[in-house]
């Protein structure tokens, strides 16, 4: 009997297009604009960091097939956001703001985050 894995998804407070760096792993270190937000398993491709070799087949794209480097998704406990404001990481925190919507912050500085 195969047991099947359940994923609880909790809030992802990360966006496409975030500025994150990587906190945790082989790539730890790396910055990079996020790709892709995988909810359902909690993970991000981000440009850049995670680099894994893909073995490919001959096709009309790539006639001779190969060895192709690619980003593979990574967790996003593992990622923190860059603050725009000092560059540093950040956490994520969500205001009103004077037009009476939800948006986020970064926590060190107060910064609307784009």
């Amino acid at each position: 009997m195969a047991l099947s894995k359940k994923v609880e998804a909790g809030k992802i407070k990360l966006r496409k297009g975030d500025l994150v760096k990587v906190i945790a792993g082989d790539s730890k270190g790396s910055q990079g604009k996020i790709v892709e937000v995988i909810k359902a398993t909690n993970r991000a491709v981000v440009e850049g960091a995670n680099m894994v070799s893909k073995h490919t087949k001959p096709n009309a794209a790539n006639p001779n097939g190969g060895i192709v480097k690619k980003e593979a998704a990574i967790h996003i406990s593992n990622l923190a956001l860059v603050d725009p404001k000092s560059g540093n990481t950040t956490r994520v925190g969500r205001k009103l703001n004077d037009k009476g919507k939800l948006v986020r912050v970064a926590k060190k500085s107060g910064e609307e985050i784009k």
